[in-house]
Formats: structure tokens, C-alpha cells, sequence
């Protein structure tokens, strides 16, 4: 059983936070760094770490692991930032998601996505568009776009440097 909206087969980066792996669909992905000195910005959200420079841009960073419910990511030589680009206001704008490591480019074949379970899953059902599976272990695949909401995402790309 394939999920609805997922109708040919796509490549995923698959990476991990904590013991579970995550996917997002490469055609979000901007590029992949090592974690940098993250600038804090007063009064922001919790899961947002703060601004890096990207060539001249600043982006707004947010801890996966706390903006999907688990405790904070602690930096270790696998940590990176995934530069996601999402949709946001008619406009696409960049976003750096703190994960534990990246794995891996993956193609999954729709039959081989199912939809997520209804309970029993530690991340909001809402942000998971599908359960994939590759070597015998489930991948949950993210929906970027409702993970970063319209109103915490108006907060996190609002955000100004002074």
C-alpha cells in the first residue's frame, strides 16, 4: 500500500536523530554542512539555535531533535546542518535543520512507502508523509514543509540580525 501523493519513485537523504532515521526529499535539499558557530538570537523558540552566515545569507538554524519532541542534539564530529529550502508566503526560503548525521541518498519506489501509523509514533503524525524501509529498517520521511508551520515558520524566517 503506497501513500496518496507519492506516485513515482524519488530520491530521499536519509539522515539520523538519536537511534531513528529520518528522509527528506533531495529536491529540499540546498546543501549539506559541518555544524559552524551558530549566532543566538534573543527571544527566539527553543528549537531555534540561531543564525550562520551562508555566503552573505543568514540563515535561521533549528534543532531537529528538539523541534520533534526529543531532548537536545549534543555536537559531536557527525553533527551537521541540512540546509532545507521550503515554500513559504509564495516565496522559498532556507532553513538549517541540526541533525545527529547524514546517511545516505536513497531511491524508494512509491509501493515500497506506507503511510505512517495513526499512534504508537514518537514524532506528530502530521510531519511524516510515510514510513519507508531499506535493509530491513523503517525510515520515517518527513514532510519539510509542514515540519516548519506557517506560524513557526513566520517566527524563524522573520528573524533579523542587528
Amino acid at each position: 500500500m503506497s501513500v496518496d501523493g507519492i506516485c513515482e519513485t524519488s530520491q530521499y537523504l536519509t539522515f539520523t536523530l538519536g537511534q531513528e532515521k529520518y528522509a527528506v526529499d533531495v529536491c529540499h535539499i540546498r546543501e549539506i554542512l559541518d555544524c559552524t558557530a551558530i549566532t543566538k538570537v534573543p527571544r527566539a523558540p527553543d528549537f531555534m539555535l540561531g543564525v550562520i552566515n551562508l555566503r552573505g545569507s543568514v540563515v535561521p538554524v533549528v534543532d531537529m531533535r528538539l523541534k520533534l519532541g526529543m531532548s537536545a542534539t549534543v555536537n559531536s564530529i557527525t553533527t551537521c546542518i541540512i540546509v532545507v529550502e521550503i515554500l513559504f508566503d509564495n516565496e522559498t526560503i532556507m532553513i538549517g535543520a541540526l541533525a545527529d548525521s547524514v546517511q545516505e541518498v536513497l531511491e524508494l519506489e512509491p509501493e515500497g512507502i506506507e503511510a505512517s501509523p495513526k499512534i504508537g509514533v514518537g514524532v506528530q503524525g502530521e510531519f511524516i508523509r510515510g514510513m519507508g524501509k531499506n535493509n530491513g529498517q523503517f525510515i520515517m520521511i518527513l514532510d519539510i514543509d509542514k515540519v516548519f508551520s506557517t506560524d513557526e515558520t513566520c517566527l524563524v524566517s522573520t528573524v533579523s540580525v542587528s
